[in-house]
């Protein structure tokens, strides 16, 4: 790859991918080649996994928020037979968790949202943090058992539950968001403190994932038709989320307000780490 394209190059392909270009427009504004663009991307993406699951050790956070993200491969889930889903198409979730403090990612895993992968995703978040944590997710079932297995009684967890009304016809638009009729929410483990039991956070992360991440938008052409493009895609864009984007109320990277790193990096410090 690096014999192909010139480190400017590299740079700039990498740098639209973690905005939220397609590889078909990147394609368009420099006049490289998708499959080129593609493999470097996987390329700098396996390397952000990574760096990642390196950098991401032993964090002072106190409070976490989890959710899953929606995505699909080659086709949603309706539209997947048995044949299609051996073959690893259909709906795919990404479970993501932040700190509400640093506003890091310190956790992911992209799968399925069954008891497995939340399991894997929260045995792999507890063996990041170095304290006790509050926790806070939605009402998945599969979340307090895999939170007992990763966590023991270890930890304060709260779950949050919201409801949402029906718009009228009169007010009733396809995209338009539902008004927020009710919010309860339960202890589950320990004592968390109810006023701190909140996935607000999490949610905003989702929404800047699917904006920077084109494979995540919605009514959007640019799916990823392979699991493991996906997988590469969501590291690059969370390693550009931890270490290079300047998070606009911290004036600072989240992995410099975590204390991961003294500086923040830039895109060609990924490429160069390719």
């Amino acid at each position: 790859m690096a014999n192909i394209l010139s480190k400017e190059k590299q740079i700039a392909v990498i740098s639209a991918l973690a905005e939220g270009n397609s590889i078909r427009s990147i394609e368009r504004m420099t006049e490289i080649h998708r499959d080129t663009i593609m493999r470097l991307g996987v390329r700098v993406g396996e390397t952000c996994h990574q760096i990642l699951d390196q950098k991401m050790r032993g964090l002072n956070c106190s409070r976490i928020e989890i959710d899953e993200l929606w995505g699909f491969i080659g086709k949603k889930k309706f539209h997947a037979n048995r044949a299609d889903r051996a073959e690893g198409l259909g709906d795919v979730w990404t479970f993501l968790s932040i700190d509400p403090v640093t506003k890091i990612i310190p956790s992911y895993v992209v799968g399925k949202r069954d008891r497995y992968h939340a399991t894997v995703f929260l045995e792999d978040l507890a063996s990041r943090l170095n304290n006790r944590i509050q926790l806070s997710s939605d009402a998945m079932n599969a979340y307090p058992d895999s939170v007992e297995r990763a966590f023991g009684a270890d930890i304060d967890y709260g779950q949050i539950v919201k409801e949402y009304s029906s718009p009228t016809v009169e007010d009733q638009r396809k995209y338009s968001p539902a008004t927020l009729s009710a919010v309860y929410k339960t202890a589950i483990v320990g004592d968390p403190n109810p006023d701190l039991v909140c996935t607000s956070y999490i949610e905003r992360a989702n929404l800047t994932m699917r904006t920077h991440c084109k494979r995540l938008a919605r009514l959007t052409l640019a799916f990823s038709k392979k699991l493991h493009n996906f997988k590469a895609a969501i590291a690059l864009n969370v390693a550009y989320y931890n270490l290079v984007k300047t998070h606009g109320t911290l004036r600072c990277t989240p992995a410099m307000a975590a204390g991961v790193e003294s500086s923040a990096w830039t895109i060609a410090d990924l490429v160069d780490a390719s």
